[in-house]
């Protein structure tokens, strides 16, 4: 078997091929994005319980750190394309640049989605903090109403009893 010194056209061809981490990073990273963005499509129900809203921002939370370890593939991905588009013809080139536009779109949708599902969540659940200590304050409040409407009412000529009544009436 002779080896040609000279470059052949399968060599342009071989080139012009990404290497075989590269497909098997788009395949993880796809992956990873349509399994986080199941988990962020999971419809917001109304909670009141901030326990269960608290496990969901971990959760959202822990795809965001998942989201910047993903980071690395992806980066890989834009320069793997870079090179391959100073070797390979014009239109191979363009379809990496393509496959890795979509992929950039759909992380940059899932990145701010969940920013802002985050941001959401934290603004509900010091909503519903708010409205528990209110609750509590409130209940409080009705316990000293109502035994204040069980005392004892003063005699119609204790004038005295009457304007200490109302003055806790107001």
């Amino acid at each position: 078997m002779t080896f040609f010194p000279f470059s052949s056209p399968l060599n342009a061809v071989f080139d012009s091929l990404p290497p075989a981490r590269y497909k098997e990073t788009v395949t993880t990273i796809l992956s990873w994005i349509q399994q986080s963005e199941t988990k962020v499509s999971i419809p917001p129900v109304a909670v009141a319980e901030y326990e269960i809203m608290e496990q969901r921002l971990g959760e959202l939370k822990a795809l965001q750190s998942s989201l910047q370890e993903q980071q690395k593939g992806l980066k890989y991905l834009n320069t793997t394309v870079e090179d391959l588009s100073r070797k390979a013809p014009a239109e191979v080139s363009q379809k990496y640049r393509s496959e890795v536009e979509l992929i950039v779109g759909r992380w940059k949708k899932l990145s701010s989605q969940l920013v802002e599902h985050c941001q959401k969540l934290e603004d509900l659940m010091t909503k519903l903090q708010r409205f528990q200590n209110d609750t509590i304050t409130l209940k409080k409040w009705m316990a000293e109403v109502d035994v204040f409407l069980k005392e004892e009412w003063p005699a119609l000529g204790d004038s005295e009893a009457l304007e200490k009544q109302l003055e806790q009436c107001t």
